[in-house]
């Protein structure tokens, strides 16, 4: 589990620092980048598979980014139910372990949040990118037509330069690799920023999560 003595790592998560659109932009680009849907279309899954991030960790559910993601989706009719498959102190082979059970629904969108927790436990980037590989060979294995999304993390430079950079870099590379559309950095503009975490330093409050779902729906429009 992310714990409270990890929360000097945390707090010092590389921030990146980026200007968002306003609101009617906003609005707009989603009209003009999201294809109209054939009214007939049945309701397609979209599968949160992470941690404690994903899970929405001392939230409210319905504060929990996956949320406020279907609420953007609901609010512009489109055919999706998102599944959220979080789960607070998973790690890569944790998620390994628990992915055939959770294919047993239709998966038609699979967004992978995972390794974090990997990452604050120094395990070696090489298993790491092992078990996402085999995550994500299950789902395509399972749904060859699935379309699929990776959440990119990072961790602080008190785990070494080498090993953070690698870190870093395990996440594009398997999303070019597979073929996944990647969100650079789940936690941008939120990580290390005192305001926008709970109390552990560690978990978004609700207003960071607000900013991880527009980090998450700038890619994720794209794919529906």
């Amino acid at each position: 589990m992310l714990r409270k003595r990890l929360m000097p790592a945390i707090v010092l998560i590389a921030m990146l620092g980026a200007c968002g659109n306003t609101k009617n932009d906003n609005q707009k680009t989603e009209t003009d980048t999201l294809a109209v849907v054939d009214k007939n279309n049945s309701t397609k899954n979209i599968v949160f598979f992470g941690t404690s991030l994903t899970a929405g960790l001392g939230l409210d559910p319905s504060e929990a980014y996956p949320t406020l993601i279907q609420n953007r989706i609901d609010s512009l009719k489109l055919p999706y139910k998102v599944i959220n498959a979080g789960l607070s102190g998973e790690t890569s082979a944790a998620g390994k372990s628990r992915i055939e059970w959770l294919l047993k629904q239709k998966v038609d969108v699979f967004v992978l949040e995972l390794g974090a927790n990997d990452g604050l436990r120094g395990i070696a980037v090489a298993e790491t990118t092992k078990n996402l590989q085999a995550i994500i060979d299950a789902v395509k294995n399972k749904y060859p037509e699935v379309k699929m999304v990776m959440a990119g993390m990072q961790v602080p430079p008190n785990m070494g330069s080498t090993y953070a950079n690698d870190f870093k870099e395990m996440f594009p590379k398997l999303a070019e690799k597979n073929n996944m559309v990647l969100i650079p950095f789940l936690l941008d503009k939120v990580g290390g920023v005192p305001a926008l975490n709970q109390p552990d330093g560690i978990h978004p409050t609700a207003e960071g999560d607000k900013i991880l779902a527009e980090n998450v729906w700038v890619k994720l429009r794209g794919v529906l």
